[in-house]
């Protein structure tokens, strides 16, 4: 049964900037135009509650920034996840696909029941100390465990339902979704995968080695990331953001997500185009220009 549009929706952007303030601000009457606008959530290292998203408030979200912000939204919504339409004010907009300038034509193409909703992997990703305690985070595009200061190799251990795969001399590893195919897995050679495929990337980073490979499996298997000497520095990072230090006996587990990130999409917002135009996919290098 196709999802019917919204009545209600949220609004939410970071308010600590001033310019997305008001640039924000001067989206909000285009939206207010098509749907009610129940609430606004300006802070995104706040997690959004049931009162503000839910059967007595949004029942979809309008994210306005960048792809940080989509990331950082999808986070605020937790397990609680909603339909999500993001409204690029930043510099990519891989993920927030729509420009300004098109808002008010597709917020009446949703309002008319024209739009997609493509639902996209998300992970549970935990660090588990050695004493048995567990930090927990949902990523969006990667968990990645990073060598750190002083710089050293570490040798990381992969473990896929709890047999060991293999283990890599390298800077750091990283299991990606789909969606973060294109962010750090794409900025250490790991491969594009479309975005609404259920998988997940495993990708080592600068492994010392002619032989290693990404590879491509399933996000219902448990991956488990094993460092037995690691630096002083190295850490565990979900989406960008520091979980923690990995220190002797720790292990990172990684595991599919029941929240399901939730992205609505309107005509003329298609894969191929969006990595054509986004990131230059397929185009021709072309030399810079000389400075006078």
């Amino acid at each position: 049964m196709p999802t019917p549009p919204p009545s209600r929706v949220l609004l939410a952007f970071d308010g600590s900037r001033q310019e997305l303030r008001d640039r924000a601000a001067a989206l909000a009457p285009i939206v207010r135009q098509h749907f009610e606008v129940a609430s606004t959530h300006e802070d995104l290292d706040q997690a959004i509650d049931e009162k503000e998203l839910g059967p007595d408030g949004a029942e979809w979200v309008v994210a306005m920034g960048g792809d940080g912000t989509m990331l950082r939204t999808a986070r605020a919504m937790g397990r609680n996840q909603a339909p999500i339409v993001g409204v690029n004010l930043g510099r990519l907009g891989f993920l927030a696909g729509l420009n300004p300038e098109r808002l008010d034509k597709a917020l009446g193409e949703i309002a008319a029941g024209k739009f997609r909703i493509v639902r996209h992997v998300m992970l549970d990703c935990t660090l588990v100390a050695a004493d048995g305690a567990e930090t927990s985070r949902l990523a969006l595009n990667e968990a990645a465990v990073l060598a750190g200061e002083p710089f050293r190799m570490i040798d990381a251990q992969l473990y896929v339902d709890g047999d060991l795969a293999a283990t890599y001399s390298c800077d750091g590893f990283l299991v990606g979704t789909p969606v973060g195919s294109t962010a750090h897995n794409l900025a250490i050679g790991g491969p594009i995968l479309r975005k609404d495929i259920d998988a997940v990337v495993l990708s080592s980073i600068n492994p010392h080695t002619l032989t290693v490979r990404p590879v491509v499996d399933s996000p219902d298997r448990t991956y488990e990331i094993v460092v037995a000497d690691p630096n002083p520095g190295t850490r565990l990072l979900v989406d960008g953001k520091v979980v923690g230090p990995l220190r002797p006996g720790d292990r990172v587990r990684v595991e599919r997500s029941p929240a399901v990130f939730q992205m609505v999409e309107v005509a003329g917002q298609t894969y191929y185009r969006t990595l054509r135009n986004k990131l230059g996919w397929g185009s021709r290098p072309r030399a810079p220009k000389e400075t006078p």
